[in-house]
């Protein structure tokens, strides 16, 4: 366990490990998908004809059909793509006019057709000259959380995802909290039927050690309080904020609003002693 923890934090400046951690997710779920040998190290360059991501793009669109025809009540409260991306899939040399051709389309679908906000889209130089990695991988992975919703297989971070709503969604019902919505369906209802879950999505057993192996790098007399609450939920700081931990392979992973964040980036971010050190 101390191993794997250390493995988690000292490879990378926390900044850059939380792209890591989503890298890996997305190159193992692309494989996965297509049949694929994709590398983390040349994850980018793996992707910047444009190829592999407008295909994708019309897989997505078939599976929003397809969806739509057995399921058209929920289709109808979802935004579902409708058209398909034209693309050049042979002989396409990275950086070429070509391969631009084919990521400026992907864009343009990812925008008009799945609506995503400007804050998590990139641009076409973003991948062919690598400008903005951060941008790509945040895209990629919101792209692939929408196509989930069709039914499609998701990332873990995605599947991760989905297994902490459904614990709010018990708890809240378990407090009363929520009521009956005024559509009439019952408030545990998904906005989509349920898929197969993997058998462990993360090793909550060991989480804990993992946890207080990255506070124990601090040596200050008085530690950033994080105190566990349930397991892979705990208290943060002097207020009652409660966040989320997973493990993610080798990453320690905190879910940060809609995304997620290295544990070691986030304390880098909250707790004073690391600020000061930066």
């Amino acid at each position: 366990i101390q191993s794997a923890a250390c493995k988690s934090i000292r490879p990378f400046r926390s900044s850059e490990e939380y792209l890591e951690a989503m890298k890996e997710d997305l190159a193992e779920w692309f494989n996965t998908l297509y049949d694929l040998d994709i590398q983390v190290d040349t994850f980018l360059e793996s992707l910047e004809s444009g190829c592999h991501l407008c295909r994708h793009a019309n897989n997505v669109t078939r599976a929003a059909t397809d969806f739509q025809r057995r399921h058209p009540e929920v289709a109808a409260r979802m935004r579902v793509p409708r058209n398909e991306v034209v693309f050049q899939a042979k002989n396409v040399a990275p950086g070429s006019f070509v391969a631009r051709d084919n990521v400026s389309n992907f864009i343009r679908w990812c925008r008009q057709d799945l609506g995503i906000q400007d804050v998590l889209m990139f641009e076409t130089n973003d991948l062919v000259l690598k400008k903005n990695e951060k941008n790509f991988v945040l895209c990629l992975l919101e792209v692939a959380r929408r196509g989930s919703k069709f039914g499609m297989l998701a990332p873990m971070l995605i599947q991760m995802e989905e297994e902490i709503e459904e614990e709010m969604r018990d708890q809240a019902l378990a407090y009363g909290m929520l009521g009956t919505r005024q559509d009439g369906h019952h408030p545990q209802a998904p906005a989509y039927p349920a898929r197969a879950r993997p058998v462990s999505l993360c090793d909550l057993k060991n989480l804990d050690e993992l946890v207080r192996e990255i506070l124990g790098c601090c040596s200050c007399p008085s530690q950033f309080p994080m105190v566990k609450v349930s397991e892979g939920k705990y208290k943060v700081g002097d207020s009652s904020t409660l966040i989320f931990v997973r493990v993610l392979r080798s990453h320690v992973m905190v879910r940060v609003g809609g995304g997620w964040d290295t544990l070691e980036h986030y304390l880098d971010k909250h707790d004073p002693c690391r600020c000061s050190s930066l």
